[in-house]
């Protein structure tokens, strides 16, 4: 399942929320691309996503929840990576 936060992080004017599968990575990239969402969004387990985006990903059928759901759900599905895992994941596209 696809799951969203609340876009409460302030960056460049904006505010920002994260999208995670806690089914597989895959997903999250397939969602990524019905989204249009640019590879430098995705942070290794996530995408960093604007309010606008995550008004779009509610639409296709994302699934709200607190920032903390998320991060449980996604420590729960094994997806979750460390800091450093992050920075070096590779990047979609």
């Amino acid at each position: 399942m696809i799951l969203v936060d609340p876009a409460v992080w302030p960056w460049r004017g904006r505010r920002w929320a994260h999208l995670v599968s806690d089914h597989s990575i895959d997903e999250l990239h397939d969602f990524a691309v019905h989204l249009r969402l640019d590879h430098r969004q995705f942070g290794g387990d996530h995408y960093d996503i604007t309010a606008e985006h995550r008004l779009a990903a509610l639409d296709l059928g994302a699934a709200a929840v607190d920032s903390r759901e998320l991060v449980r759900r996604l420590r729960a599905s094994g997806l979750r990576l460390t800091p450093q895992q992050r920075r070096l994941a590779p990047r979609p596209g």
